[in-house]
C-alpha cells in the first residue's frame, strides 16, 4: 500500500472515531440555564403578627342599614344619659363615621370601640380618629355587630332599627350588670326602658327619642318616661 493510502485510512478513523476520544460539543448556554442569569428569588416578606390579626379581624357583608349620623346633640345626650366616665368601655354597634367614640373619648376620657361592617365608614371613622388625636383611646374594627362579644363593654349605643335592636338582644343579655344600652330613635321590643327622653336639637318641636336600658335586662313593654 503506498504511503498516500495509508494517509487516507488514517484519516478516515479519526474522523470515524476510532480509537480515538472525540471533544464533546459544549453544552449551549442559554439565558435560562447560564448561572450568571440565575438569581436567587428575593425571600417572601414576612407577615408580621398584626398584619394577620388585621386580616383576621376584618369581615364583610351588605350593611343592614343605610348610614344616616346621629346630630351632635343627640350623640352628647346619650352619653349624659348612660353616665360615661372615664372608667366605662363604650361599644358603638354600627358606628358610621366615630362620632359617638371620638366624642366620649375626647369628653370622658375612656376607651372606646367603634364596630361598622362597611369599609367606607371605617375609613372615615379612622380618619376622624386620628384628626381629632384620639387613637391612644379609640379603636375601629370592620366587624358584623352580630358576632361580636359583647362583654367587655359597659356601655353600647345603637343607632339601627327596632328589629336589629331584638336581634343583638342575645348578645345584650351577657352584658355585666349595671351596663348601659343607650338607642338613638329606636325601642327594643319587650324589654322595658330604664328611661326615655327627647332631644329637640334644632328647637323646632321635633326631637329625637333617646332610650336606656341598664342590665339585666328587663323583660315587658312599657316605657318609662
Amino acid at each position: 500500500m503506498s504511503t498516500k493510502g495509508m494517509w487516507c485510512i488514517l484519516v478516515a478513523l479519526f474522523l470515524a472515531g476510532g480509537g480515538c476520544v472525540s471533544e464533546q460539543p459544549a453544552p449551549r448556554v442559554t439565558a435560562e440555564t447560564s448561572p450568571s442569569d440565575v438569581t436567587a428569588a428575593p425571600p417572601a416578606k414576612a407577615q408580621g403578627p398584626t398584619e394577620v390579626a388585621d386580616e383576621s379581624t376584618v369581615e364583610t357583608r351588605t350593611p343592614d342599614v343605610i348610614y344616616v349620623p346621629t346630630p351632635q346633640p343627640v350623640v352628647e345626650r346619650m352619653l349624659e344619659l348612660a353616665k360615661v366616665t372615664k372608667n366605662d368601655v363604650v361599644y358603638d354597634l354600627g358606628s358610621g363615621d366615630g362620632r359617638i367614640v371620638v366624642t366620649a373619648a375626647k369628653k370622658y376620657g375612656c376607651r372606646a370601640f367603634g364596630f361598622d361592617i362597611d369599609p367606607q365608614r371605617v375609613r372615615e371613622a379612622k380618619e376622624n380618629v386620628a384628626k381629632n388625636g384620639v387613637g391612644d383611646l379609640v379603636t375601629i374594627q370592620q366587624k358584623d355587630i352580630f358576632t361580636l362579644d359583647l362583654s367587655p363593654a359597659s356601655v353600647v349605643t345603637l343607632y339601627l332599627l327596632p328589629s336589629l335592636n331584638v336581634k343583638l338582644i342575645p348578645q345584650l343579655e351577657k352584658l355585666k350588670p349595671g351596663a348601659r344600652i343607650v338607642s338613638h330613635d329606636f325601642d327594643m321590643q319587650g324589654v322595658t326602658p330604664d328611661q326615655v327622653v327627647t332631644v329637640d336639637e334644632d328647637g323646632d318641636g321635633f326631637g329625637r327619642t333617646v332610650y336606656l336600658w341598664t342590665t339585666p335586662l328587663k323583660k315587658g313593654s312599657a316605657a318609662q318616661g
